[in-house]
């Protein structure tokens, strides 16, 4: 008696997932093209900022032997020496004071704006919206004359730090409004509406719920804004002079003063880049947040 032999018949509910062909790469993998890439980025990005960190650690004479070596020995009198400066700690409390100031009035007078753009519904918002839109255009080198008409003879504010945080402000609103603008958008129009029953109004909902909400964008724009102030180098060359000069100034000065220093120049480029990295490191996770909030918005 010959045995029946049946063929199993393919279960319909069970999916049939077909087999990764050998070859074919993982979409979210990275190939040694990307990394080569990223490692090529990351030394052309720090490979200065080391150069001159490390030369701060040398003496005039190793450079002039070696401008790509090591140091040896380590030397720390260059930076003893820049630590110890009076004019290095002015300019420090210059650069913070104009920075804390500028950044203050963009986030402001950023979510003032943004507020009513993103919230409010009227005639011609969106060209309003426009007109902040083409101020990232607008750069700050094309109004340097009128700029310091404005703040030395109307205003009376030259070479004083409010008047270098007001231009400042002013060319960092346009980014803060954008940036802010759809996270006051994501905000559901039901708390507003829930607001308006319980008898709060367009204020005090800015106030009490608008404003928490939007944390993660006014800490994005502040970053910003106090880092950009930090750095910036056209307008406190264009309206401040003697003590009031921030670092950027400073090492401007220093590298001119002490051109033979190549050393003491390396030392405090360091020692004035360090403030400004050390707070862009420590927010840029709430500054990848803030941004990806804003795109989503």
């Amino acid at each position: 008696m010959s045995a029946v032999t049946t063929t199993p018949r393919p279960n319909p509910d069970k999916a049939v997932t077909p087999k990764r062909r050998r070859g074919k790469r993982d979409g979210h993998a990275a190939g040694p093209f990307v990394y080569f890439m990223a490692i090529l980025l990351v030394c052309v990005t720090l490979g200065p900022v080391m150069f001159a960190v490390l030369g701060g650690f040398r003496t005039n004479a190793q450079l002039a032997e070696s401008p790509a070596g090591l140091p040896d020995p380590w030397v720390l009198d260059n930076y003893i020496r820049v630590i110890t400066s009076e004019n290095f700690w002015i300019y420090t409390m210059n650069s913070t004071i104009v920075a804390v100031l500028t950044t203050a009035m963009v986030v402001i007078f950023g979510m003032m704006a943004a507020y009513p753009l993103a919230r409010f519904k009227f005639k011609y918002r969106e060209q309003i919206f426009m007109i902040f839109v083409a101020g990232l255009l607008f750069p700050a080198t094309v109004a340097v004359i009128p700029l310091f008409i404005l703040i030395t003879k109307d205003l009376g504010l030259g070479n004083s730090w409010m008047g270098l945080a007001l231009p400042q402000a002013a060319f960092a609103l346009p980014m803060t409004i954008v940036i802010l603008r759809p996270f006051l958008q994501a905000i559901p129009n039901e708390l507003e509406e829930a607001a308006n029953l319980d008898g709060t109004g367009r204020i005090g909902f800015f106030w009490r719920i608008v404003l928490p909400l939007s944390g993660p964008g006014m800490v994005t724009t502040g970053v910003l804004a106090f880092v950009g102030s930090w750095n910036a180098y056209l307008l406190p060359l264009l309206l401040l002079q003697g003590d009031m000069k921030t670092l950027p100034l400073g090492v401007a000065d220093f590298s001119s003063q002490y051109s033979s220093d190549q050393a003491g120049v390396f030392a405090f480029t360091t020692l004035s880049m360090i403030p400004a990295l050390i707070f862009f490191l420590a927010m840029q996770n709430k500054i990848v947040n803030g941004l990806q909030g804003a795109v989503k918005g």
